[in-house]
């Protein structure tokens, strides 16, 4: 395992270079209990990315994976977890880079793009849309760490709740650290603050998330974004579908272009 200590947290990642110089540098960012090794590797995006030349680096979110657990809700503050991603590619030698995060991921990725603009060459949030803005319900964060918490995953009602903890223990994840980062205070982003980012934007969310809404909802809050639907995914099936790949590789590649194209 690599890992480097990154504002004073230990940080596992994985730097994956092809041979030769590499046609750009890729970071992947992972979901909420997930880690680098199911986010990216199972579902395919780090061999689909090294085929194409690319340098690919993946990296455990504090909190997840092989990386530091701390148990403080004050620990998972949203630019805290920036810093480490932009810490741990300055240690990499890394100058700009596209970035991908996927749900959890994106909300990092919109603080590294906020932070360092001018490094982030192209944006790609996944499993998100036009309800990323709405407020949480009283209560929402509360659940999701009771649900972490909870003896018997059975006795926790909600039916997403549950994915979630059936995930967190198939991953071995560190439940009481999920659940302090579930009780982190973090504001909410607001339309207003991605107005001047001046990179590309791909948002793309399966057509059954209903978690994440219409990804054309959430692009059209970008100078340069745009939105693509998966037909048939949902949060989860999403990730690994040929068909969100190839919706990143277009935009990637620049052949997404206005209007949004049809959905696929």
């Amino acid at each position: 395992m690599a890992s480097l200590t990154v504002n004073g947290v230990e940080i596992a990642y994985d730097d994956i270079a092809p041979p030769g110089p590499p046609g750009r540098t890729v970071v992947l960012l992972h979901g909420f209990a997930s880690n680098r090794n199911e986010g990216w590797r199972r579902t395919g995006w780090y061999g689909a990315f090294e085929r194409r030349g690319a340098r690919v680096i993946g990296l455990d979110q504090r909190g997840h994976g092989q990386s530091a657990k701390p148990h403080d809700p004050q620990a998972y503050a949203r630019d805290a977890m920036a810093a480490d991603v932009l810490g741990l590619l300055d240690e990499l030698g890394v100058g700009r880079f596209d970035l991908i995060g996927y749900s959890m991921g994106t909300r990092t990725a919109l603080q590294v793009a906020l932070a360092a603009p001018q490094r982030v060459d192209h944006l790609i949030l996944g499993g998100v849309g036009g309800r990323f803005f709405e407020p949480r319900q009283p209560g929402q964060a509360e659940a999701l760490a009771e649900a972490m918490l909870a003896e018997d995953p059975e006795t926790i009602a909600h039916p997403l709740l549950r994915s979630f903890r059936h995930f967190a223990d198939e991953q071995g994840e560190d439940r009481a650290a999920l659940a302090a980062f579930s009780r982190a205070q973090n504001p909410p982003f607001a339309p207003d603050q991605f107005v001047a980012l001046p990179m590309p934007v791909l948002v793309v969310a399966g057509q059954r998330d209903d978690t994440a809404g219409d990804p054309e909802d959430l692009a059209r809050a970008f100078p340069h974004g745009r939105g693509v639907t998966v037909s048939g995914c949902d949060h989860f099936s999403a990730i690994p579908h040929a068909l969100t790949k190839a919706a990143v590789f277009d935009f990637l590649d620049g052949l997404l272009d206005d209007p949004f194209p049809p959905n696929f």
